[in-house]
């Protein structure tokens, strides 16, 4: 059973609320969960097959659109959560959450994150995370990642804030210009 975030906030205010109906609320299983190529496929469409890669959102819909009426995700009351799967050789690319931090946590293979300098986006400095490795980037900070390994990449998203702003991608970023 999905309910409304208004719903479950009600449910866990009220004295005698049906518990069993809470935390079947509060559940995202995996076998419920898909891999999502089209979420970001605006960006393959528009700059090639290495911009392709999947999302697997649990809660909210973080910033990769509007997913509101799919049922199967936990409302967000405050952050947004998914995995993201990034095929071997694909990019995330370079752009900027004006409003809000953004996290990776690698589970599977290893990405190269990269954060970009704000007043000229060509001086990067870049890290290789692999399993259990995470980083946070600040709010404004430019980002973008990378998987140069033969093996797809798995790792969660999770990003500050219930319902994100669209992210911005700056003059150095092959996304600039490229719209939903």
């Amino acid at each position: 059973m999905t309910q409304t975030n208004d719903q479950q906030t009600e449910q866990t205010l009220q004295p005698g609320a049906d518990l069993d109906a809470l935390i079947d609320s509060c559940v995202a299983s995996r076998e419920t969960r898909y891999e999502d190529w089209d979420a970001l496929g605006f960006q393959a469409d528009a700059k090639g097959e290495k911009f392709r890669r999947a999302q697997i959102r649990y809660v909210g819909s973080g910033a990769t659109g509007n997913f509101d009426t799919d049922t199967r995700i936990i409302p967000s009351g405050g952050f947004t959560f998914s995995n993201m799967r990034l095929p071997a050789g694909a990019v995330g690319p370079e752009h900027t959450h004006g409003d809000v931090e953004e996290a990776f946590f690698v589970l599977e293979g290893q990405i190269e994150v990269s954060v970009h300098d704000v007043a000229d986006g060509t001086k990067t400095a870049t890290r290789t995370l692999g399993y259990r490795d995470m980083i946070v980037v600040p709010a404004g900070v430019p980002r973008s990642l990378a998987n140069t390994t033969d093996e797809d990449a798995l790792f969660c998203v999770v990003i500050g804030t219930k319902k994100p702003q669209i992210p911005t991608y700056p003059e150095t970023s092959e996304m600039h210009g490229v719209t939903r």
